[in-house]
């Protein structure tokens, strides 16, 4: 069940984000679903989703212990990769996945799909975010 708290009101535990929240719920689900009609073979889960946002660390909170590589910026996870949850759960650490909106190319960095240290041209995408910032605050009215 989810609940809507103040932040205020919140566990240190929780506010520190070394606690797991949800993660017992749904290893739970996820062992009903491998048991679902009685089948032997292994459930097998993908974690896809935007660059950055922490699918790894999801997958590492579930098996309780770093079995894949984080990191503060986007694309370490740069193939699929196969960890096993359990005898009958195996997760799948997928790339980030950004797909093409049909902007100009100066808009990827602006989706989390390109780290700011891999750009070409980082004017572009910089004039791209002042362009969307009222002129009062550019200039510091």
């Amino acid at each position: 069940k989810q609940s809507r708290l103040p932040v205020a009101t919140a566990p240190e535990e929780v506010l520190a984000g070394g606690a797991c929240v949800g993660a017992e719920c749904l290893l739970h689900v996820l062992g009903n679903y491998s048991r679902c009609g009685g089948a032997k073979t292994t459930l097998t889960v993908g974690v896809v989703g935007y660059p950055n946002v922490g699918k790894s660390s999801l997958i590492n909170s579930l098996k309780r212990s770093r079995v894949c590589g984080v990191g503060a910026t986007p694309g370490v996870t740069r193939c699929l990769q196969t960890v096993q949850l359990d005898w009958h759960i195996q997760l799948l650490d997928c790339p980030g996945v950004v797909l093409d909106s049909g902007d100009p190319p100066a808009a990827a960095p602006l989706r989390g799909a390109l780290a700011p240290q891999r750009l070409r041209d980082p004017l572009s995408p910089a004039v791209a975010i002042l362009r969307r910032c009222p002129p009062q605050q550019v200039r510091g009215d």
